[in-house]
C-alpha cells in the first residue's frame, strides 16, 4: 500500500529541502537554475541567494512497513507552474503546506488550494535561520487558519522535524477520515 502526500508552498519556502531531508532515496529534483527572464515573474524578495527553483515537482519515498510505504511530491511554488497541482494532488492522503513567516502572504495560495479541495492539510512553519519567530496562534492568525487545520513548527532540514510535521499530516487525514461520531451506543 502506498500513501501520497504533496509537499506545497510558496517559491523559496524550503519544500525540495523537506523533501530530500527524509526520503530514504534519492529524491528526483526537477529544479533548473533561476533566468533572468524569470526575475520579474519570480518574487525572490526574501530569497534573494536562491539560484534555483522546482519546474515541475520533487519525489522521495520513505518506507514505513514492508506493506507501506509513504510518497512525498514537491510542488513547485512560482503561479507558472500551478496548473501542475491538480495533477499531483489526485489520490492523495494529504499535505504539508510549508510556510515562511518572512513571506507568509505566499502561502495563502496553497491554504485556498487544499480548502477547496477539501484535502486535509497541515501548515508547517518553516524556521529559517535568521527569521523572526512567532507564536503558533499568532501564525494561524495571520492565515487566518481554521481551528481544526494542525500548525507546527519545523526545520526542512531536519528529518526529525520532517518526520513529526508528516506524522501531523497522516494523522490528521486519518481523523478527518474517520468522522465524527454519529451515534454513540449506550
Amino acid at each position: 500500500m502506498t500513501l501520497k502526500i504533496l509537499v506545497a508552498g510558496g517559491f523559496g519556502v524550503g519544500k525540495t529541502t523537506l523533501v530530500s531531508a527524509v526520503s530514504e532515496i534519492r529524491p528526483l529534483r526537477t529544479e533548473e537554475m533561476l533566468s533572468e527572464a524569470g526575475r520579474p515573474v519570480d518574487n525572490v524578495r526574501g530569497v534573494e541567494r536562491k539560484t534555483t527553483t522546482t519546474v515541475a515537482m520533487d519525489f522521495g519515498r520513505i518506507t514505513l512497513r514492508d506493506d507501506l510505504m509513504l510518497y512525498l511530491f514537491g510542488t513547485p511554488g512560482q503561479d507558472r507552474f500551478w496548473f501542475l497541482w491538480d495533477e499531483l494532488a489526485q489520490g492523495a492522503l494529504g499535505a504539508v503546506v510549508l510556510a515562511d513567516t518572512r513571506r507568509l502572504a505566499d502561502s495563502f495560495a496553497a491554504v485556498d488550494y487544499f480548502e477547496r479541495r477539501g484535502i486535509p492539510f497541515t501548515v508547517a512553519v518553516n524556521h529559517f535561520d535568521g527569521a523572526d519567530r512567532y507564536p503558533a496562534e499568532a501564525v494561524r492568525d495571520a492565515l487566518d487558519l481554521d481551528g481544526g487545520v494542525p500548525l507546527v513548527m519545523c526545520d526542512a532540514r531536519d528529518r526529525e522535524s520532517v518526520k513529526e510535521v508528516l506524522v501531523k499530516v497522516v494523522e490528521h487525514a486519518m481523523a478527518l477520515e474517520a468522522g465524527p461520531l454519529d451515534h454513540v451506543p449506550i
